[in-house]
């Protein structure tokens, strides 16, 4: 008797875990079908509209000429757009997936960011060798700040004080006081630095070195090197692994490393700083982005003409989905 109501009692035990591994599944599902990833293509002035249930091409938003960068604006009602031959940002109501209006950014911008509070944007000038400060309501530039030859990625800290960005052919990621407008630091990283992420307790900033196979980690208290991760692809020639997009896990435990012309993403353990695992994904693969419930990555491949939707937990590529030409970035909006 014993031994027919003890396999009884466990499945017993195991109905709460059961029910809740069921729900989570269905809060899943149901976030993926609310999920939209909207991709800028350079060569077709446009966004395509891919939906994350269906993993389908539901349509494309025209907007201003060669966008790039994208972002929410502070009310997560619209999209931001960065557009390099526009010399601005088109903002796009997500409601209507019409365009409400062009917020100037300066000359040629490249990449932006916003202060926590949404009242400011950071965005690099690249032509200019330039950092630019924009109010976001009046579209006004309050601040040019000079920093090193094409500048590149921005990131503001969390706390609002300082924003960091990237100069391509310095090689130097400057530290600028947003108060002031002042650089407070040059730190030199490796060749044509990219793009950042921060550690989620901020003591860590990682910088994407394209043109030296590289993650360089700098402590974010004295700006110190903390470590150099380079990467390296079976078969690849090391000209070919061009790190450019980063991004991390909410927790902190994992970032992920588009390595550009290799052709591949890295899944990288931040506590040890060690490659887990490589993905083969489309021709250069430029930027990533995770959903909301960290389970799919999706890579941007440039040369390709499309986005490659990665298993996180399985660290496998799912579907490739062709987009608009020369795609740049994916942003997921759930």
């Amino acid at each position: 008797m014993k031994f027919e109501r003890h396999p009884t009692a466990s499945r017993m035990r195991r109905l709460p875990a059961l029910a809740a591994t069921l729900l989570a599944g269905l809060a899943t599902s149901a976030s993926f079908a609310q999920g939209v990833a909207y991709v800028s293509s350079e060569k077709d002035n446009a966004l395509t509209i891919v939906d994350m249930k269906t993993l389908a091409v539901t349509g494309t938003i025209k907007t201003c000429k060669k966008p790039r960068h994208l972002m929410l604006t502070p009310d997560g009602k619209s999209l931001m757009v960065s557009c390099t031959d526009s010399n601005g940002a088109d903002i796009i109501d997500l409601a209507t997936r019409k365009s409400q209006r062009l917020l100037p950014l300066g000359d040629e911008p490249e990449a932006y960011d916003l202060s926590p509070d949404g009242k400011t944007v950071y965005v690099s000038n690249e032509d200019a060798g330039e950092v630019s400060f924009v109010d976001f309501a009046s579209g006004k530039i309050t601040k040019t700040i000079p920093v090193g030859k094409e500048p590149e990625g921005v990131k503001a800290s969390p706390d609002g004080k300082t924003v960091w960005v990237t100069s391509e052919v310095a090689s130097l990621v400057h530290v600028i006081d947003t108060a002031s407008g002042q650089v407070l630091k040059n730190v030199k990283v490796g060749k044509r630095p990219r793009r950042f992420a921060l550690t989620p307790d901020g003591s860590q900033l990682w910088v994407t070195n394209e043109l030296a196979a590289s993650v360089t980690v700098l402590s974010t208290k004295d700006y110190s090197v903390i470590d150099t991760l380079a990467f390296k692809v079976k078969g690849a020639r090391a000209s070919d692994i061009t790190p450019v997009g980063v991004t991390m896990t909410k927790d902190g435990k994992r970032a992920f490393v588009a390595l550009g012309n290799a052709n591949h993403v890295a899944f990288v353990d931040v506590a040890s700083r060690k490659v887990t695992d490589l993905v083969l994904v489309g021709k250069r693969a430029w930027n990533v982005t995770l959903d909301k419930a960290e389970q799919r990555l999706v890579v941007t491949n440039g040369l390709s003409d499309d986005i490659t939707v990665v298993d996180v937990a399985g660290a496998k590529a799912v579907k490739s989905v062709a987009v608009g030409r020369v795609p740049y970035m994916t942003l997921i909006v759930e």
